[in-house]
């Protein structure tokens, strides 16, 4: 009887497979129709795969979850707009770094990654258009800002034009399958901090900790030393063939990195947008009360605010802010309009979908 009813499970199975199979391929002739109609102008669309995406969880009845049913849908959007012309997005390599993990997060198994040894160099080839977007960590939940991307922000001529929250878990990786016997360990100088209570409680204190540039450069040195481990992530540990012998050992358990995507092109609303500045103040008593006058005005919520030198004086700050909604909205317009009356310097770096997760 248990047979019996298996292969039924299993025949209709296989049907809905041949359908999926047959609306899949509807689905990607449409994509290469459009891609003709739009005869070469650009491909991707942040804000019209932001909408299918929340459209599909909230469409979900289950049992599978919202954000595996938005992964499902992100490789077939991936795989359709490749037909259009196949995506090429820079990122802070090499192979196996949360940054690469951020990109095909945001872009599908489709899109052509391409590892950098910088995020300068990353802009770099955007800027160029020798690659087509950059995705670029931003801040971090434990440890801030990730100030060279800021910088970069301020000089490149590139627009936001989406963003990705990557939940970041930390293993203890090594090519053999043991603490014994471990003397130095390789990460990222922001990972090292991020583990410091789990290393400090788990390892000898003379275990020494070496800061590289990146955690994938961690794990390649440590598949080359026996006596080294690595912190690093699942990319990672899979690229290099190393054992796992701890897995999440950040200290704060909702540790998150925010990337930026950014290209050359201005996004339209979705519907749930942000939108990123950058600004100046006068090194005077009330001027940043005075510059934020037209936020609080308009009735525009922030969700960041942010100090970074301007390397024009000792002294001197710009300021990073994000708000709720896109910049064609109304009340963000006219902050944007009061914020330039105030300001001798003022630019817009993008309005973008809200990261759907």
């Amino acid at each position: 009887m248990s047979e019996q009813l298996l292969k039924q499970h299993r025949d209709a199975i296989d049907h809905i497979d041949a359908t999926i199979l047959k609306l899949l391929n509807e689905r990607a002739e449409h994509a290469r129709q459009i891609g003709e109609i739009k005869g070469g102008g650009v491909v991707y669309r942040p804000e019209r795969e932001a909408q299918v995406l929340t459209r599909i969880k909230s469409l979900n009845p289950g049992p599978l979850p919202g954000e595996s049913v938005a992964r499902l849908f992100r490789e077939i959007m991936s795989e359709c707009l490749a037909l259009e012309k196949p995506l090429s997005i820079a990122y802070l390599g090499p192979e196996g770094t949360f940054s690469q993990l951020a990109a095909t997060k945001h872009f599908g198994h489709a899109a052509r990654g391409v590892a950098c040894s910088s995020i300068d160099e990353a802009f770099r080839l955007v800027e160029s258009r020798t690659l087509d977007y950059v995705v670029a960590p931003v801040e971090n939940s434990t440890e801030g800002a990730v100030g060279r991307t800021l910088d970069l922000m301020i000089t490149t001529p590139l627009k936001i034009c989406g963003e990705v929250v990557l939940r970041i878990h930390h293993h203890l990786l090594r090519s053999v399958a043991t603490t014994e016997g471990i003397r130095r360990v390789y990460s990222h100088a922001q990972s090292l901090s991020q583990c410091h209570e789990w290393l400090n409680k788990n390892l000898p204190v003379d275990v020494e900790r070496i800061s590289v540039a990146s955690n994938a450069e961690a794990a390649r040195l440590a598949s080359l030393d026996p006596a080294a481990a690595a912190i690093a992530g699942q990319a990672a540990a899979e690229r290099f063939g190393l054992t796992k012998l701890a897995e999440n050992i950040e200290d704060e358990p909702n540790n998150t990195t925010r990337f930026l995507v950014l290209g050359h092109q201005d996004v339209s609303p979705s519907g749930s947008d942000k939108t990123s500045i950058v600004v100046s103040a006068p090194n005077r008593p009330g001027a940043v009360h005075s510059l934020l006058a037209p936020v609080a005005d308009n009735g525009v919520s922030m969700t960041k605010f942010e100090s970074r030198p301007s390397r024009v004086g000792l002294g001197d700050y710009v300021f990073f802010i994000d708000m709720e909604g896109h910049r064609t909205d109304a009340n963000i317009a006219a902050a944007l309009q009061g914020l330039a009356e105030k300001t001798a310097y003022l630019k817009i770096l993008g309005s973008y979908p809200v990261a759907v997760l």
